[in-house]
């Protein structure tokens, strides 16, 4: 509905005005709840900390992928929920196992490096084992503490080993074999949470092992839902060339179709891409399993996950908080397991061309999400966001969004478009 208003000219005449003045512009959208949202959801520091304590505590996260910790003792460090660091282990047993990466002696980070193998001696502790480097306390891949330095000594029976154990996280492999956490010890099954949302990619994930080829971090200055609503929507394709020229002007783009899941996931269906509407592109050879040839799906994972799976590549981004401003973002690319050497360098070049750190994709969102922090800087005058369109779940429908903010709504437990009105009111 306008917003335009009649008023007078010097000489007497009536005009319509189509700026607005600061009560206008300061006006609630005048639509629905569900379709516009308050930019202080994402400018609010006491908003954000309240995310992380209402849903990244509590809700399935992925961290890494079981390929980046092949054998029995590799691990992978990682922070989840804001600032928890997080360990995650191959036990000899050959499952895989998060635990919480503070040492329960002094509240020291055991494992410090990024990755890499127990099987090799810390300076002060034995192989195959976790080893704080303060006071040498060890635990073992199963995150049984190992040694005390001078037990007896110093605790006389008053601590032990069995007491001081490692905090164990909720931990499962699934969907492409990604490694996903909850920090909720009574959080449901992680099926449960995914409700379904990976079905229709499932033959293309699960058939045969994948592999990590590609590995990128950023630290963006944008809220990660700003990042995340990128692959959220499809209307700002008018700002990617590559996209419009491969996608949006081809036929059948607009009858590509959303569907939305409960706990807020979000699909995309099957599209085809016309990579050689592109100068300089060409046709992508190698696809997945039960994939059709240069076939693009998408899935959107509630609250900061993306997979896209995309001729002959899968990306997976994962979106973790640092601070209403700041987010971590992880890119990994994917292929699979049994790739020839000549294979898995088509599928490099096909995932750096679009989504590598000098793609054809990556830098108008990066552009677009650090402008829309600028202009919602505190005192700025932002005041919302709208979500309204509607093309009957069409790829420009922006139901994704509003799909995502009812998930937000309800567990926050207040409404997005206005983050001072409680749900109970």
């Amino acid at each position: 509905m306008s917003n335009a208003v009649m008023e007078r000219t010097p000489a007497g005449e009536h005009k319509q005005r189509h700026t607005r003045n600061l009560a206008e512009w300061s006006r609630r959208p005048q639509l629905p709840d569900t379709h516009y949202v308050d930019t202080r959801v994402y400018t609010d520091p006491i908003i954000f900390r309240e995310e992380i304590e209402k849903i990244f505590n509590r809700v399935w996260l992925p961290v890494c992928h079981e390929s980046e910790l092949p054998n029995p003792y590799d691990y992978r460090t990682a922070s989840v929920a804001g600032f928890k660091p997080i360990v995650v282990v191959r036990g000899p047993d050959n499952k895989i196992r998060t635990f919480l990466n503070i040492c329960p002696h002094r509240g020291n980070i055991i494992v410090r490096s990024p990755a890499g193998t127990l099987t090799k001696a810390e300076p002060s502790g034995n192989p195959k084992h976790m080893t704080c480097m303060f006071h040498g306390w060890q635990w073992d891949a199963f995150g049984r503490c190992a040694e005390i330095p001078r037990e007896e000594q110093g605790y006389q029976g008053r601590v032990c080993k069995a007491d001081v154990g490692l905090r164990e996280i909720r931990t499962e492999v699934a969907h492409g074999g990604f490694v996903w956490v909850n920090l909720d010890d009574n959080c449901e099954p992680l099926a449960d949470y995914i409700a379904g949302a990976f079905d229709f990619m499932s033959q293309e994930l699960d058939t045969e092992p994948l592999e990590i080829f590609h590995y990128q971090k950023s630290v963006i200055r944008t809220n990660y839902k700003l990042w995340h609503e990128t692959s959220r929507e499809f209307y700002h394709d008018y700002m990617h060339y590559h996209n419009r020229a491969t996608g949006m002007l081809q036929k059948g783009y607009f009858d590509r179709k959303y569907t939305v899941f409960p706990n807020g996931h979000a699909a995309t269906g099957l599209t085809t891409i016309v990579y050689e509407a592109y100068e300089g592109n060409k046709d992508r050879v190698l696809t997945f399993p039960g994939m059709p040839k240069n076939g693009w799906k998408q899935v959107n994972i509630f609250p900061a996950c993306t997979y896209s799976l995309r001729a002959s590549c899968l990306r997976v981004s994962i979106m973790t908080p640092i601070s209403e401003r700041e987010t971590l973002i992880e890119i990994r690319g994917l292929g699979l397991k049994r790739d020839t050497p000549q294979e898995r360098e088509e599928r490099i070049i096909d995932h750096d061309t679009i989504w590598g750190p000098f793609g054809r994709n990556l830098h108008e969102d990066l552009l677009a999400v650090q402008n829309q922090s600028i202009a919602m800087r505190e005192g700025s005058g932002s005041k919302y966001l709208i979500m309204a369109r509607e093309e009957n779940s069409t790829i420009h429908d922006e139901i994704g969004l509003r799909s995502y903010f009812a998930e937000w709504t309800r567990r926050m437990g207040r409404m997005a478009s206005d983050p001072t009105r409680l749900l109970e009111d």
